[in-house]
């Protein structure tokens, strides 16, 4: 795969998963949800300071020194992920498979850092009460929250062991985290690249 199909298909995935954040925070007040297919599938809009699958980051100090932590961190490896695509492009040792689920990682950490460093300085805030607008702020460059929508409330699972609570909501349904596009592209990457690319990597 050459470096302008990979780019495309970067920008793709980046235009899919912001178009669906910002049509779910001018649409949807906070905590709001539509309801896909009954008793398992979800849009349910929350929105989290920038860890994946809701995840909270402790601030201190008066100041969310965490996730400025993480934003830092991701820039950084947005950063490196893109140069080794970029090299990876013009290698033709490197798998196709490899390329693409680079793109996915680097699309879906990039997907995330842009909702941290833009959407405070975008939107109003959404509250349970009203619908944010475009053209206002509720924070500072880098301090926006991550919007997300996807909730699988599968099934109640009420004798969960103590380690698994993680994959629980506050109702004790599985899956319980609430995640977004950029998300998924992650996750399915890294699932897709140690299951079918483990060669690529033992060399």
């Amino acid at each position: 795969m050459n470096a302008k199909k990979l780019t495309a298909l970067i920008a793709l995935l980046l235009v899919a998963d912001q178009a669906l954040k910002i049509w779910i925070k001018t649409h949807l007040m906070l905590g709001e949800a539509i309801v896909v297919f009954p008793d398992w599938f979800q849009l349910l809009f929350i929105e989290n300071k920038g860890a994946a699958f809701g995840m909270h980051i402790p601030s201190a100090g008066g100041f969310d020194w965490g996730k400025l932590l993480l934003g830092i961190f991701r820039i950084a490896m947005v950063s490196v992920i893109g140069w080794l695509l970029w090299r990876g492009t013009r290698k033709r040792e490197v798998p196709t498979g490899i390329l693409i689920g680079g793109a996915l990682i680097f699309a879906g950490a990039l997907g995330n850092i842009l909702d941290s460093a833009f959407y405070g300085l975008l939107f109003s805030e959404s509250t349970p009460y009203t619908v944010a607008r475009f053209g206002s702020h509720y924070a500072g460059f880098m301090m926006g929250k991550v919007v997300d929508m996807f909730y699988f409330p599968l099934f109640r699972w009420n004798n969960a062991p103590e380690w698994l609570h993680f994959l629980l909501d506050s109702r004790n349904y599985f899956f319980g985290p609430v995640f977004n596009l950029a998300d998924t592209y992650i996750s399915v990457a890294v699932v897709y690249m140690l299951i079918f690319q483990r060669k690529f990597f033992s060399r």
